[in-house]
């Protein structure tokens, strides 16, 4: 991404002004970003052109990959295996209960990995180029918002086809997304800021995210767990976020949104204290690359 926008975003202009400046209000932090507007939606665009330039098929094939996903999911599960979920009568439950896990586990995967090696990955332009260095986080946050948005439109697709669609329950979902953005990004701040100064903390999380996946009720239910398994789980934040997501479009029932409230305060901790991190170490973290 970094060769692609000095080449294209003037870099004559943008090194006349100064790579490090003083430390501004977030407000005027704010407006710089705003500024940067053209450069983010650029950065997002080219980055997903990037990934199909090459392929005969180009970007059709961000639709025959999730579609690819579901369809598995659907068929193995569902009529080959006749998995069933506890209480569920559709046939297509555990379909909708994996895909419902596993979907925006990505969306929270992508964001906290690649954030984590946000600021090494673009280190050519940091170096060379003076931005407002929040653009960074946004555009991970972007880059990962477009691929799931096509993911998931896929999914809702398929849960109108086969009469699973929740109704209005649906739109529960959008501050869902907003509540795992915040602590995906909060985390994956933090990770990025100290993985520059200590690189070995982007291989302990990269090992930590799988035993994560699998400590998170996704590809089965909390029900089968023994009681103090299931006590042990809920001291997991995702655990209770993904739980949310799938009593929406499984059971067709609200989340619990009080369940939810220490996710929601850990998430503006995490986001709070990734950008406290953040502007306080954005100096030293162009010295350190």
């Amino acid at each position: 991404m970094d060769d692609l926008f000095i080449s294209e975003f003037s870099a004559t202009k943008a090194l006349k002004r100064p790579l490090f400046t003083a430390q501004k209000s977030p407000i005027v932090e704010k407006l710089r970003v705003w500024a940067y507007r053209g450069f983010i939606s650029g950065s997002v665009k080219r980055e997903f052109q990037a990934k199909y330039r090459h392929s005969l098929l180009g970007a059709v094939w961000t639709v025959l990959n999730p579609l690819a996903l579901i369809v598995v999911y659907t068929v193995i599960f569902s009529q080959v295996m006749r998995t069933r979920l506890p209480g569920a009568e559709s046939s297509f439950a555990y379909s909708i209960y994996l895909c419902a896990g596993i979907l925006t586990w990505g969306l929270f995967s992508e964001i906290t990995l690649r954030a984590q090696t946000v600021f090494l990955d673009n280190a050519n332009l940091l170096k060379k180029v003076s931005f407002p260095r929040f653009c960074l986080p946004i555009i991970v946050i972007l880059n990962a918002s477009v691929n799931f948005a096509i993911i998931f439109a896929l999914f809702t697709l398929f849960l109108l086809i086969s009469g699973n669609f929740p109704g209005w329950l649906y739109f529960a979902i959008f501050p869902l997304l907003l509540l795992q953005i915040m602590f995906s990004i909060g985390i994956g701040m933090i990770l990025g800021v100290v993985n520059v100064f200590f690189r070995d903390v982007g291989q302990f999380f990269g090992i930590l995210i799988q035993f994560w996946f699998w400590f998170t009720p996704i590809v089965y239910s909390p029900t089968i767990l023994p009681e103090e398994v299931r006590g042990f789980i809920a001291y997991n934040p995702m655990a209770a976020l993904i739980g949310a997501y799938q009593r929406i479009l499984v059971n067709q029932q609200a989340p619990d949104w009080l369940a939810l409230l220490p996710l929601t305060l850990g998430a503006i901790a995490l986001c709070l204290l990734g950008l406290q991190l953040f502007r306080k170490r954005v100096g030293e973290i162009v010295d350190e690359l």
